[in-house]
């Protein structure tokens, strides 16, 4: 997998192959249908007011829609009342966004303003956070050593899309613009 970011001009751009952009599709698209699909959350600031969910059962969602307090479940309970929706819709968009943005058949992304980058940015994020939690990765993981050590395997494939998804953040956040 070779595409990466590039700065050009004010915009930022990238060439997928085609297979680099039905992985990257997939992926997206795995982690818009753990959030419920396009029709997930809302934009309504009191949408959320008369529901209490819970931590989700789903330890991927989970990571994506953290508690924001670990040692108070309470505030922790009303604090996910209040956000779990926006917070959903909000990467529900940058999820279509990427998926909006993809070629078909692989080619040329451009981003050129600086929504579209953040967009991209926090969707990188989150297929990274989901794929990192189904594989347990974690700061000990030796990514060389596990991969060389079962090559043709699926955990190896998805290791390889793991370190890749990181390479294409990277080089995102080393190509937008500063001072913005």
């Amino acid at each position: 997998m070779t595409a990466r970011f590039r700065r050009r001009g004010g915009a930022v751009v990238a060439r997928f192959t085609a297979g680099e952009a039905d992985v990257l599709r997939q992926m997206v698209g795995d982690v818009l249908d753990l959030l419920g699909g396009p029709e997930a959350g809302t934009d309504d600031p009191l949408g959320g007011l008369g529901t209490s969910p819970g931590v989700p059962a789903d330890p991927a969602l989970a990571r994506l829609l953290p508690d924001g307090y670990r040692d108070d479940p309470t505030a922790a309970g009303e604090l996910r009342r209040l956000t779990e929706s926006s917070l959903r819709a909000d990467k529900v968009r940058n999820a279509q966004v990427v998926l909006d943005g993809l070629p078909a058949s692989g080619g040329s992304v451009t981003l050129s303003d600086e929504e579209a980058q953040q967009a991209w940015l926090r969707a990188l994020n989150d297929v990274r956070l989901a794929l990192g939690t189904r594989l347990d990765v974690t700061e000990d993981l030796d990514l060389i050593a596990e991969v060389s050590a079962e090559p043709d395997s699926t955990r190896s494939y998805a290791l390889v899309v793991y370190d890749w998804l990181g390479w294409l953040q990277e080089t995102l956040i080393r190509s937008v613009p500063l001072g913005r």
